[in-house]
């Protein structure tokens, strides 16, 4: 009479030969692709559903490390200085394939937040991975309060920022958020905001690539305040916007203009805002 372990084996074996056969044919089907195209090809999430039975959280987290380890090896050759072409709408499938699999895996949300809402401008997308978060991960505080700085700082919805900001107040019992709603919600586009929150997610963020880009971003910020408290210096002394950045170094307001960590060029425009040409991406504005 065979054993409770061996009748199990054979339950789930056929499973995992299955399984097996699904990633060996990717892996093959990736060897002959060109670089760039790799992340792009994945089954259909019911496949993976169906393979990977009761190691879905496993099959998730393995598609979210792929997505870690590509982005990380695009971020070192931008740090090289060479081409950098993401495949954002892959990496998008991916860590939506990701989620689906195992909606309780942090770094698929923590990645969508942190590179998919500054890097590509796919706040909706990054706040659709988040509020489908919060049903499963109903404790977490992160995501209402990530979403709420979506909210407030890219879409301008103050309504709904006031909203998950207290959400994450209830959940954490730091009434640190509800001072955020009362302090920024009626400012838009705050760098200094931007940079404290860049800040944050740094610190928390447990993958090297992604924590070296928010933090190249932070100092891109830093470098855009020292730019708009000279602006407004000027501002305040002359009564009208400079005609350029240098008339803020020849005002004695500025030592020189900082540089761009991203390797671009700092421009007041006309209405006095700072940009760069880089775009503040270094793939040079290309999203």
């Amino acid at each position: 009479m065979m054993s409770k372990t061996v009748r199990k084996l054979f339950l789930v074996l056929p499973i995992l030969v299955g399984y097996l056969a699904v990633v060996f044919a990717l892996a093959d089907y990736m060897r002959s692709k060109p670089f760039v195209e790799k992340l792009g090809y994945i089954p259909s999430v019911n496949t993976m559903k169906a393979m990977s039975a009761d190691h879905r959280e496993t099959v998730g987290a393995l598609l979210m490390l792929k997505v870690l380890m590509y982005y990380g090896g695009l971020v070192d050759k931008a740090s090289n200085e060479l081409e950098m072409p993401i495949d954002y709408p892959a990496m998008s499938r991916t860590i939506d394939a990701s989620l689906k699999l195992d909606p309780y895996n942090m770094d698929g949300y923590y990645f969508a937040q942190a590179i998919l809402t500054w890097n590509v401008g796919q706040v909706a997308l990054a706040n659709t991975f988040l509020e489908r978060g919060m049903e499963y991960r109903d404790w977490d505080w992160q995501l209402p309060y990530f979403v709420g700085f979506n909210y407030a700082y890219f879409l301008k919805d103050y309504g709904r920022a006031a909203k998950y900001y207290r959400r994450a107040a209830e959940l954490s019992g730091n009434n640190m958020f509800i001072s955020l709603a009362g302090r920024y919600m009626q400012r838009s586009g705050s760098t200094e905001m931007a940079i404290v929150y860049l800040g944050n997610m740094a610190r928390n963020s447990r993958d090297q690539a992604v924590k070296k880009s928010l933090l190249v971003r932070q100092a891109a910020f830093i470098r855009v305040l020292e730019l708009e408290k000279a602006r407004d210096a000027f501002v305040q002394q002359h009564g009208k916007l400079p005609g350029s950045l240098e008339e803020l170094v020849r005002a004695g307001l500025l030592r020189g203009i900082p540089r761009d960590p991203y390797g671009g060029k700092f421009i007041l425009q006309s209405d006095g805002s700072i940009s760069s040409t880089s775009g503040f991406s270094f793939s040079g504005g290309k999203k």
